[in-house]
């Protein structure tokens, strides 16, 4: 799951739907995106999903919680917030 805020919106949909693979839905000031994504770790799907939508507008911010074997990582753009058990 992420939210994602940006000076370019138009842009950078396209890219968040390709990657995400799931619903990206519009919000008030950005897209909510949920969805599947299969990768190594949080932190490098994070890494991957922000650098990919920065390449479109470099004014991107990402806040993302991924969930993998019972546990969510959050994330702020690149930086690690915490993590705990999953809901």
């Amino acid at each position: 799951m992420a939210h994602v805020s940006s000076d370019d919106l138009i842009g950078i949909r396209a890219v968040l739907e390709e990657f995400v693979g799931g619903t990206v839905v519009v919000e008030q000031h950005g897209y909510r995106a949920e969805g599947t994504v299969v990768g190594d770790s949080a932190r490098e799907l994070n890494r991957q999903l922000l650098t990919a939508l920065r390449k479109v507008e470099r004014r991107t911010r990402l806040r993302s919680a991924w969930t993998d074997d019972g546990v969510v990582a959050r994330f702020f753009d690149y930086v690690p917030k915490g993590s705990g058990p999953a809901d």
